[in-house]
């Protein structure tokens, strides 16, 4: 689309150089960046930010103030909620045995990634799976099964090593109450999931 035919989408600014395909739905306060791309039946929600070449396929939905950074392709089949950040080029598939030669359209599985998730840079996110909230994917790794929420994952395939706080900080070890040195979120460790004793919206306002 043309720079002028971003008044379709009130409150949202689109590149001259980016294509918005008709119909999709875009909230205001989105910006969209040079040579990016969304495709028809695209739904994005407000304050999301999308970098330089990014394509969003059709089906695609994206949460509220969600960020994706440069060279990001989120395929038909992703979900992904509010406050989620894509680290530059991590990966989505949609398919687990791509072939040229075979059509696998009606095959897509579906990956879900929850409120406040991060993916860092270069991760590759395997498709059918889950990331809990506020999870925190480490550069490079490769998610092949779900994530439980808050936790830190790294390597190849990912494994946990740890958690992280709502703010992002990696959570202390070996305590019965993990106190986050950075924001003073507080969290206990039960049965292999991390239980939210306290977070403090108000503190974490200054963190984000």
């Amino acid at each position: 689309m043309s720079a002028a035919d971003a008044s379709h989408f009130p409150g949202v600014q689109i590149h001259e150089s980016a294509y918005v395909d008709e119909p999709c739905e875009i909230g205001a306060g989105t910006k969209i960046w040079h040579f990016s791309h969304v495709m028809a039946g695209a739904v994005i929600g407000r304050k999301c930010n999308l970098g330089q070449n990014v394509v969003v396929s059709p089906d695609v939905v994206l949460g509220d103030n969600v960020k994706v950074q440069n060279n990001v392709s989120i395929y038909t089949g992703v979900t992904l909620e509010d406050d989620v950040f894509c680290g530059p080029s991590m990966v989505f598939t949609n398919v687990v045995n791509p072939r040229s030669e075979i059509v696998r359209r009606g095959e897509y599985r579906r990956t879900v990634i929850r409120r406040g998730a991060s993916m860092g840079a270069n991760s590759t996110i395997v498709c059918g799976c889950e990331v809990g909230v506020y999870a925190f994917i480490a550069a490079g790794a490769v998610v092949t099964k779900d994530v439980t929420p808050y936790a830190l994952m790294v390597g190849v395939p990912a494994r946990r090593v740890g958690w992280a706080c709502r703010c992002g900080t990696p959570l202390p070890r070996g305590l019965t109450t993990l106190e986050c040195p950075e924001c003073g979120n507080e969290y206990r460790e039960e049965n292999g999931r991390l239980e939210v004793v306290h977070e403090n919206q108000g503190k974490l306002e200054t963190h984000v």
